[in-house]
C-alpha cells in the first residue's frame, strides 16, 4: 500500500505541477497576444489538480481500503485529465 501512496503522491504533484504550468502558459499567452490554452483548459487543470491533492491528502491519512481509494481517484482523475486534455 505505501507504494501505491507513493505512485499517486508523486502523480499528484505532477499534476498540481502541470496545471501550473497551463495556467501559467495561458497568462503568458494572453499577456503577449499569442494563443494558449483556452479558458476551458485551464479550469479542468485547476479542478483536476485540487481534486487530487484533496485526495492524495485522504489516502495519506487513512489505512487499509480507504488509502487504496484515495489513490485511485488520484491515478483515475489524473488519466481522464491526460485522455481530455492532451490526447484527444
Amino acid at each position: 500500500m505505501r507504494a501505491l501512496r507513493a505512485l499517486s503522491g508523486v502523480v499528484a504533484a505532477g499534476t498540481v505541477v502541470l496545471a501550473a504550468v497551463v495556467t501559467g502558459s495561458a497568462v503568458i499567452g494572453a499577456r503577449d497576444g499569442f494563443p494558449g490554452p483556452g479558458t476551458t483548459a485551464v479550469l479542468w487543470h485547476l479542478i483536476v489538480g485540487a481534486i487530487v491533492i484533496a485526495a492524495q491528502i485522504y489516502s495519506d491519512r487513512r489505512r487499509g481500503f480507504a488509502a487504496f481509494s484515495g489513490s485511485m481517484v488520484v491515478l483515475l482523475a489524473a488519466g481522464i485529465l491526460l485522455w481530455t486534455q492532451w490526447w484527444r
